[in-house]
């Protein structure tokens, strides 16, 4: 018996042009990049939620980066970002402070006033002090403030201040999020911060900056991760891979199996609904491309279905962030 001859269903424009850009962008940006492009069933909103922008051409300049830094110190900004080929589309970006001046806070939100690319802004306030709940009532009445983002030390030292506790709840008052960011031993921090604030929506940046050399990570910091994804509203945003591995002349493996290890780890302690994607570029220049950083996650997360894929590149963002759909 002759099977039945095939059927060949119509094919959308945007089906069309999500083939034509897959492809293209195989040419262009190489086999692992052709694997992640060519994984996906459909077009996927991805929302990148570690960006930073400056322009070191301001009247004042900036605070970061340095002079000195040639790869860097340049002016930065989502134009710049929407240039770089990458296997997908990006369809938005939450950016995170790069500066700890006040008014830069605005400056940012300025910029995303005029560029509906930017769908949140993590902004830079310091806890703790007189003038927090003044600064944070002004800038949480902009919807796309969505949050601020402290270091390892700054926790580390506030939670044992009653009025660094106070004004992070502050923050749930005003639904926003918490970033956080700092290395291996930050992970035990988060958790008690948790365990203090169980309403506080927190984001472990960087994979906690764990070292990523194609081998198991440590314990502690498997560990650590097992403790802080015990708290319902933790998320880790999985970014700085490439930084993770130390190699800032641009050399950083492009394999997703040299960073298999600590994504397989992150994935077992928060799994699909709690991980985050970030590329922290520019910063990400120094060690690969964002082609390569795409790259890199597209294919172990769509590897998990299109589901965690989804998931992970803009739903889970939405959870943590409730960035602004513009």
């Amino acid at each position: 018996m002759n099977p039945a001859p095939a059927q060949h269903q119509p094919v959308s424009r945007r089906s069309f042009l999500h083939a034509a850009t897959a492809t293209s962008a195989a040419v262009c940006l190489g086999a692992a990049s052709a694997r992640a492009a060519a994984a996906l069933a459909a077009p996927l909103t991805i929302i990148d939620t570690h960006t930073h922008f400056y322009d070191p051409a301001r009247p004042k300049g900036v605070p970061w980066p340095g002079k000195g830094d040639a790869v860097l110190y340049r002016t930065m900004l989502p134009k710049d970002y929407r240039a770089q080929p990458v296997p997908q589309p990006v369809t938005g970006t939450v950016v995170v402070e790069a500066s700890p001046l006040l008014e830069d806070n605005q400056w940012i939100l300025d910029l995303a006033a005029n560029d509906p690319f930017i769908v949140g802004f993590v902004g830079h306030l310091n806890p703790g002090t007189p003038e927090f709940a003044g600064h944070l009532k002004r800038f949480a009445a902009n919807p796309l403030f969505r949050g601020i983002r402290i270091g390892q030390g700054v926790l580390e030292k506030g939670l044992a201040q009653p009025a660094f506790l106070e004004d992070l709840r502050r923050l749930i008052h005003h639904d926003l999020e918490l970033d956080v960011n700092g290395g291996p031993t930050l992970l035990p921090l988060a958790a008690r911060l948790a365990a203090a604030l169980p309403a506080l929506r927190i984001v472990i940046n960087h994979n906690a900056n764990v070292k990523i050399d194609g081998q198991a990570p440590p314990a502690a910091w498997r560990e650590g991760m097992r403790a802080a994804a015990a708290h319902a509203k933790v998320f880790c945003k999985v970014s700085a891979l490439v930084e993770g591995t130390g190699r800032s002349d641009g050399t950083a493996p492009r394999t997703v199996e040299f960073y298999r290890p600590v994504l397989d780890t992150v994935w077992e302690a928060f799994g699909e609904d709690r991980l985050i994607y970030g590329s922290d570029w520019p910063v990400s220049e120094r060690f690969a491309s964002l082609a390569t950083v795409q790259a890199i996650v597209t294919e172990y997360f769509t590897a998990k279905g299109n589901r965690a894929a989804e998931k992970f590149f803009s739903k889970n963002a939405l959870a943590a962030y409730k960035w602004v759909k513009r």
